[in-house]
């Protein structure tokens, strides 16, 4: 079964907590301040991965949680940095946070943090001043994010097959190319998306795309193949494959378009070749009539006896538009593995303390809830005190 849609919640590691530690040493009874830093937590990272084909392997609303930081220690040792959460996921994986595409990981080793890992807490050292020599207070570490996201896979084709049931895609496929899709006489044998590479003589290769077979009202969502249509989108070149031995090529053509046209995405701009397959059963050749800026070549064509596969090679290595040729250019200072369409959250207007009493919040207080959770994630315990602006709670 092919998985093109995943959902899960990211959850990024909670910052570890400062330390509240005074240097003692022999002949030193009252040493200074000197607890360390809490590391950061861990973020959750996706990576493309061109081992990884669709999104199987991610569980029905999985959670992918990343490490805590470490607690500060003494002496200014500072804590470990929280363990990265990291998940493959496919070459052309899309990101989204409800309607909002967040990435879109479109080459090999593209990474995006979904979720940040909280920062971690500053020991008490960091407070000490000539007014306040022994501070007995640090910071606590900040909880890391937490969101849901969906994942959605466009697979990434130089060309793709697109036509009506049973006009004889897999068969092509099959011979064109190393894919062995499943091929049987009925209508619907493809159920899902299928990839393979083709090669010329001189060792360049393109991936072609078999994608289930349209039907009208396909981009409506009639049919199997309206799930498939966004696999399309990435294709540089479509193939409509049209069964020869009816007399309405004009027509099948036309059906499908108009789904590629209603679908929109680019689709109804996207130059196709016209590939009239079946030719063996057919004693005449078929007319095709349509003429279209897009359609940059008709051929005629058997997948079951061979006739014309080397001028549909041909075709295609000469026909799929090129990637632009390397243009030198000034140096970036660093280079984008992928895009990120979501700015990131800003600082948090409040600050958490943890003191030998209890814990202390300074800055602009958040809502209750999320106070509760933040102290109740920091350790605070029944009778700990809790000192908000000018007010001191007993924590229960």
């Amino acid at each position: 079964m092919f998985h093109d849609r995943a959902r899960l919640t990211a959850v990024a590691g909670r910052g570890g907590d400062g330390s509240i530690h005074f240097r003692r040493e022999k002949y030193v009874p009252r040493g200074g301040p000197d607890g360390g830093d809490g590391g950061g937590g861990g973020d959750v990272v996706l990576v493309a991965d061109l081992r990884r084909r669709d999104l199987s392997g991610i569980r029905p609303n999985q959670k992918l949680r990343a490490g805590r930081g470490g607690p500060g220690g003494r002496r200014g040792s500072n804590g470990a940095r929280g363990d990265e959460a990291v998940l493959a996921v496919p070459v052309g994986t899309q990101v989204f946070e409800g309607d909002e595409l967040v990435a879109d990981l479109a080459h090999s080793g593209a990474r995006v943090v979904v979720a940040k890992g909280g920062s971690g807490g500053r020991g008490n050292r960091h407070f000490a001043g000539p007014s306040r020599q022994t501070p007995r207070f640090a910071e606590v570490g900040l909880p890391g994010e937490e969101r849901e996201i969906e994942l959605r896979l466009k697979l990434l084709a130089d060309a793709a097959l697109v036509g009506l049931p049973n006009a004889g895609k897999s068969s092509l496929l099959t011979r064109i190319s190393n894919a062995r899709p499943k091929v049987a006489e009925y209508p619907f044998t493809t159920l899902s998306p299928v990839l393979g590479t083709v090669e010329s003589s001189d060792g360049r290769q393109l991936v072609v795309a078999d994608v289930p077979g349209l039907i009208e009202g396909a981009s409506e969502g009639v049919g199997l193949g309206h799930e498939f249509l966004a696999h399309l989108e990435r294709a540089r070149l479509l193939v409509h494959v049209i069964d020869s031995s009816g007399d309405d090529a004009d027509d099948r053509w036309r059906t499908i378009d108009a789904e590629l046209t209603a679908y929109g995405a680019g689709l109804d701009e996207r130059p196709q070749i016209v590939v009239l397959n079946k030719t063996d059963l057919c004693p005449e050749p078929l007319a095709f009539g349509v003429e279209d800026e897009r359609i940059l070549r008709v051929l005629r064509l058997s997948a079951a006896t061979g006739t014309g596969l080397d001028e549909l090679r041909g075709a295609l290595f000469g026909l799929v538009p090129q990637e632009a040729e390397d243009e030198p250019a000034e140096p970036a200072d660093e280079l984008v593995d992928f895009l990120v369409y979501r700015p990131q959250p800003a600082r948090r207007p409040f600050r958490v303390y943890r003191t030998e009493s209890g814990f202390r919040v300074t800055g602009t207080p958040p809502a209750e809830d999320e106070l509760e959770a933040i102290l109740r994630a920091a350790g605070a315990r029944a009778g700990d005190e809790v000192e908000v602006g000018e007010e001191l709670l007993e924590w229960e």
